[in-house]
C-alpha cells in the first residue's frame, strides 16, 4: 500500500459550502426515501448544475468540438502539481508567476486569498474575488501547463462576458479546476487526484480533488 506523508482534501462540501455562479443550476438535495420512514433505506435525488462546487471544466465547455469528460483517459486526471502562492488579491497576474520552475505538463493550484479569507466556502456568490487574467492565461499556455485551478467557482473576472480566461486556457487543450480550497496546503510540488464521473459528451463535472505528497 502506498504512504504518503500529506494528504489534503481540497474540495468544498456540496450544500453548505459550495457556492452557485448566478444563473446555473442550484446546487440541491431532496431524501425522496428515509429510513424511518420506508423502513427500508434512505434515498435523495440530487439537482446540480455540472460546474456545482469543485469541478473540472473540459475543453468543450467553451470550443465547439473540444474534448469531453468521456474522451479524456483517466491518467489525464492525475497530474503533477505546483500550489503557487498568489499575493495579489484582486487578480493572479503573470508577475508572481513568471519566476517558476514550471515543467510541461504540470498543473498549477493557484491559492489566493479567495482561500485564506474564506470567501471559496461562504455559499454564496460574490462579484469580488481573485480570478485568473488573460495575460496569466496566456503565460500558462507558453508554459505547456496541463490544468489550471483556481480557489473559486470560475477563473473568470465576473462580468467579462467574453470569457478571454476561458477560451485561452482551454482553447488550447488545458483543464481547469475551479472550486477548490487550498488555505491548509503549503505551496509547493505535489500529485493532485481530481476525478470525474464519466460522462457521455460532458463538458465538466463535480470531482472529489485530493493533493498528496
Amino acid at each position: 500500500m502506498m504512504k504518503y506523508e500529506n494528504i489534503y482534501d481540497i474540495s468544498v462540501r456540496l450544500g453548505d459550502e459550495s457556492i452557485d455562479y448566478p444563473g446555473d443550476t442550484p446546487y440541491f438535495r431532496e431524501l425522496i426515501w428515509t429510513i424511518k420512514d420506508s423502513g427500508i433505506c434512505d434515498l435523495s435525488k440530487l439537482v446540480m448544475s455540472a460546474h456545482s462546487g469543485t469541478h473540472i471544466d473540459m475543453p468543450a465547455h467553451f470550443i465547439e468540438s473540444g474534448g469531453t469528460l468521456d474522451s479524456y483517459p483517466v491518467q489525464d486526471f492525475i497530474l503533477p502539481t505546483q500550489v503557487v502562492n498568489i499575493e495579489d488579491k484582486e487578480a493572479i497576474r503573470p508577475v508572481e508567476l513568471k519566476n517558476l520552475n514550471i515543467e510541461p505538463g504540470d498543473a498549477l493550484l493557484f491559492k489566493t486569498y479567495n482561500s485564506v479569507s474564506g470567501h471559496c466556502k461562504t455559499g454564496s456568490f460574490s462579484e469580488r474575488f481573485v480570478y485568473l487574467s488573460p495575460e496569466a492565461a496566456e503565460l500558462c499556455v507558453d508554459k505547456e501547463v496541463s490544468l489550471v485551478g483556481i480557489d473559486y467557482i470560475t477563473i473568470e473576472r465576473y462580468g467579462d462576458e467574453a470569457f478571454p480566461s476561458h477560451r485561452k486556457i482551454l482553447g488550447n487543450n488545458i483543464l481547469v479546476l475551479e472550486g477548490i480550497n487550498l488555505n491548509a496546503v503549503p505551496s509547493g510540488r505535489y500529485t493532485l487526484l481530481c476525478l470525474p464521473l464519466k460522462i457521455k459528451g460532458g463538458e465538466a463535472s463535480p470531482v472529489r480533488a485530493v493533493l498528496l505528497r
